[in-house]
């Protein structure tokens, strides 16, 4: 378990979109750990990785969408309890922890949209759906998450994604909302692939923030001052460290070509991903500037 059974996260804000027609895979600047996965794979060896990825459980509330789609609160999504039970009341209520987090991190603080996607929805940095996972889109600074996409960690990469580990991604995706919301985008927009190209170090940073948050989210408590979430285990945050390391690019490459291109890397090693999600754990926000190094 991750969270309190007790804790209040009927405050989430998370919207639930179902149904929505299928186009082009997300782009538009869209950052985050689902996509690389995707584009990696399907760069490499042309597999088309939907059938790995079902459609999302659960049920909403809804009223229909431009595009097709419903859209509706996550429902049965209360308690700790319904937290610990459902992945996708799981990443709903980590919101509200995040949120808490940063509003005392970052002056004047602004909350990002989160959307637990199941199927396809358009969203203005292209298509949300179970084939591209989680990402960040700057353009309507909103998260977008398939909780299917953990089912892609296990199947295709080894990584048993347990609770604490579904923790990291959504915190990483929110790592990359500061990012936008402080002007680090702006300030290192893309230039080019590899190792120590902005936009590895960009998803370096997101490691690091998040390994800050799971450093210090049992401090965050509800409206009833019953703390969100648990202390974790040491095997939660090896499974987190393991998930962090299964999307490093050239654990991914090697799963699906057998080789590796540091210099088409994107989102970091394995080796990458663990230390910084392993430096802001141990160390906190105040070292987690993977832009001050010459080698992140």
């Amino acid at each position: 378990m991750t969270f309190n059974p007790d804790a209040d996260v009927s405050d989430n804000k998370v919207k639930r979109r179902s149904g929505g027609r299928t186009a082009a895979i997300a782009g538009g600047g869209v950052v985050g750990l689902g996509a690389v996965v995707v584009l990696l794979i399907s760069a490499f060896t042309g597999v088309d990785l939907s059938g790995l990825l079902g459609g999302a459980t659960g049920t909403s509330q809804s009223q229909q969408q431009g595009d097709g789609s419903s859209e509706g609160s996550v429902q049965s999504c209360n308690t700790g309890t319904d937290a610990n039970n459902s992945v996708d009341c799981r990443v709903a209520a980590v919101s509200l922890v995040l949120n808490d987090y940063w509003a005392k991190h970052v002056k004047g603080y602004v909350e990002p949209g989160q959307v637990n996607v199941e199927g396809s929805t358009s969203t203005p940095c292209g298509t949300a759906s179970n084939d591209v996972g989680p990402f960040y889109c700057p353009s309507d600074q909103t998260v977008y998450i398939d909780p299917t996409f953990f089912q892609l960690l296990k199947q295709q990469f080894g990584a048993e994604a347990g609770d604490l580990a579904q923790v990291y991604v959504v915190a990483h995706e929110y790592g990359h909302h500061i990012q936008n919301i402080t002007g680090t985008m702006d300030k290192y927009p893309n230039n080019g692939t590899g190792p120590t190209s902005n936009g590895v170090r960009t998803e370096l940073q997101a490691d690091c923030y998040a390994g800050a948050f799971i450093a210090d989210m049992t401090q965050e408590k509800d409206k009833n001052g019953v703390a969100y979430m648990k202390t974790p285990t040491d095997a939660q945050i090896k499974d987190a460290l393991n998930a962090a390391a299964a999307v490093g690019d050239d654990h991914i490459q090697q799963q699906s070509a057998g080789y590796t291109n540091p210099e088409s890397w994107t989102h970091g090693s394995s080796d990458q991903r663990d230390k910084w999600f392993a430096t802001g754990y141990k160390y906190g926000l105040g070292k987690c500037d993977t832009f001050a190094v010459a080698t992140p």
